[in-house]
């Protein structure tokens, strides 16, 4: 990676791998892109991540925690842009997910990325290396 980190958006699932820290290969690659993004200023998410991320950390993770640990790690996260999603957004999410036979709450993503101002999304949920809306998606989990 390039010493300029362009603004990035983080999908769910690699929050949570960062948080959780239960899976032995993506939970350190996880955390190192995070760490990576906060300390070059480069990290935006959503409400809709934000609602995902409590959900997943206190019911479905292996261990779960305890809400009040979850609001801990959201306050965290929340402490970087948080792009809120209204019905524009909403409506934006169906038409990308039609046109790019995505799943809506994937295009959500993609609308809330390309909303902050993101020029990558980091996510597992997509195919990697495609650019929906102006966004580069990128699996930081790949190899290579």
């Amino acid at each position: 990676m390039t010493a300029e980190e362009p603004q990035a958006f983080v999908d769910t699932n690699v929050l949570v791998y960062a948080l959780a820290a239960d899976d032995p290969k993506r939970s350190p690659v996880a955390q190192e892109l995070i760490k990576r993004l906060m300390s070059r200023q480069a990290l935006h998410t959503s409400t809709q991540v934000l609602q995902e991320l409590y959900v997943t950390l206190t019911r479905k993770v292996r261990q779960p925690i305890t809400p009040e640990q979850a609001l801990r790690y959201l306050e965290r996260i929340a402490a970087w842009p948080v792009t809120v999603l209204n019905y524009e957004a909403i409506r934006s999410a169906i038409e990308v997910s039609t046109a790019n036979r995505i799943s809506f709450w994937d295009a959500l993503v993609v609308v809330a990325a390309s909303l902050s101002g993101a020029k990558r999304l980091y996510t597992e949920d997509l195919q990697a290396g495609r650019v929906l809306l102006g966004v580069e998606i990128v699996n930081p989990f790949r190899n290579g």
